[in-house]
């Protein structure tokens, strides 16, 4: 009789147990107040269930705001859902949705795919692949520059990408496709200033505590070439490598003559434009980016004006991602209320030898921040670690521009979605599962780290 195995957990069912081992250990071993211990405990106890994905993290985005809630306050575990950031994720989604519907991202679809395709492409798959792969993530990098916000740009972006994809028959080009261009114009965040909400929170700390600024330009000057353009060549490349299909891949190749936007795509256009008009003109207006994702819903759902149903469209979008990033908000406000971020901030920058060479300090501060996102999210960890990376370079005398901005960058080095809301954004999107959001954006930021970091803090140091 043949022996009966045990049967075995999978690594992702053994994160529940470890998940709790560690958080029980974290509130009774944690050098903080009994508040600051529990909050710490339940931050790893929800790291844990997001990288294991033993079950959604919608889900364990629940779990947290129950134990938040019964640890502290309600008004703590629902403080996310008054974040702004919130509703444009929300608004975002149903613009997407409308996108769709409209049948402008299958028209922009075949625009760039007709403009980038080679003669013969149907023969020549990878070579067109090649083209697309470049051409659409040139194309959400140029998005940077005109939407001030990364959320919004991977809303626009990647319905545009999923129907370039479509036209593949291989998952490995679909895939390749869809994370290129969309992970081009969200970590091209930090390369301009005007790139999204971290930078914009760098900088009003920057100016709060310095009396002083950083222009728009020379933000562009000293980040863009390496952490721009640089980060476009190393996000293609690591997508061509990890998804580059067969040469017996299969291409629908598009008609030679791309056919006129119809009346519902025109209008769709336009609202997207107001949407952007919106975005681009914030520093006259000071209206935070929602309003533009509104303004578009508004329109493209307005009676007699717009091209889809509110409704409709409303139930065809999978809402449930928004628990997810109200437990990251609420996990950031929290860390800040119980002085836990700041704590660490300090300890972490007190190692920091402000005798050594500038370069060294900026090395041993872009590590230390990138260590503090494993346990707070980009945006909250910029509102606490700016202002001691700050003062920490004032007094040191050390440059300030050239720390601060070290510390920018170091914010744009997510490995796992709930770093990121613009991640978890990414996730709800069908073709995209956890583990493969896991293994593309790490390899990315390792790669990053190796080869565009050194050059990028090289820069830094000269220019201070």
């Amino acid at each position: 009789m043949a022996a009966v195995g045990r049967p075995s957990l999978s690594p992702s069912a053994l994160s529940v147990p470890i998940g709790i081992a560690a958080a029980v250990g974290v509130r009774a071993m944690a050098p903080f107040d009994p508040a600051g211990a529990t909050m710490l405990a339940i931050t790893t106890l929800c790291i844990a269930l997001w990288i294991g994905n033993v079950v959604s993290p919608a889900y364990t985005g629940v779990v947290c705001l129950g134990l938040l809630g019964l640890a502290f306050s309600l008004e703590l575990a629902l403080v996310g859902f008054r974040s702004p950031a919130i509703w444009l994720i929300a608004f975002g989604l149903v613009m997407g949705e409308a996108t769709r519907r409209s049948g402008l991202a299958e028209w922009a679809s075949g625009r760039v795919v007709h403009r980038l395709t080679p003669p013969a492409a149907a023969e020549a798959p990878v070579r067109t692949y090649r083209r697309l792969l470049f051409g659409l993530s040139t194309a959400g990098l140029f998005l940077v520059l005109v939407i001030p916000a990364g959320i919004v740009r991977v809303l626009v972006l990647a319905p545009v990408a999923l129907e370039v994809g479509e036209r593949f028959d291989s998952r490995a080009a679909s895939l390749g496709l869809f994370f290129g261009p969309v992970l081009v114009t969200y970590l091209g965040t930090v390369a301009v200033l005007t790139g999204g909400a971290p930078n914009i929170v760098v900088l009003g700390i920057f100016e709060s505590i310095t009396g002083a600024s950083i222009a728009w330009t020379e933000w562009f000057a000293l980040l863009f070439p390496v952490m721009g353009v640089g980060r476009l060549l190393v996000i293609v490349g690591v997508a061509y490598a990890l998804y580059r299909p067969t040469g017996e891949t299969g291409f629908e190749p598009p008609e030679r003559d791309a056919r006129a936007m119809d009346r519902r795509e025109r209008r769709m256009l336009v609202f997207l434009l107001a949407g952007v008009a919106v975005w681009v003109t914030d520093a006259f207006h000071g209206l935070h980016p929602v309003y533009g994702a509104m303004l578009v819903t508004l329109l493209a759902c307005l009676p007699g004006v717009g091209i889809v149903d509110f409704e409709a469209a409303v139930g065809e979008v999978d809402f449930s991602i928004l628990f997810f990033i109200a437990a990251v908000l609420a996990i950031g406000e929290g860390m800040t209320r119980t002085s836990v971020a700041a704590v660490m901030a300090e300890r972490l920058l007190a190692v920091v030898p402000t005798g050594a060479p500038l370069v060294v300090v900026l090395g041993i501060v872009f590590a230390l921040t990138v260590l503090l996102l494993f346990v707070i999210s980009g945006l909250a960890a910029a509102s606490v670690v700016t202002s001691v990376v700050v003062a920490f370079a004032g007094n040191a005398g050390l440059p300030v521009v050239p720390v601060t901005l070290t510390e920018a960058v170091a914010l744009q080095m997510p490995f796992f979605p709930y770093q990121s809301a613009v991640l978890v954004v990414i996730l709800a999107y069908d073709i995209v599962e956890t583990r493969e959001l896991i293994r593309v954006v790490a390899a990315v930021t390792i790669a990053t780290i190796v080869f565009l970091v050194p050059i990028q803090l090289g820069v830094l140091a000269a220019f201070g």
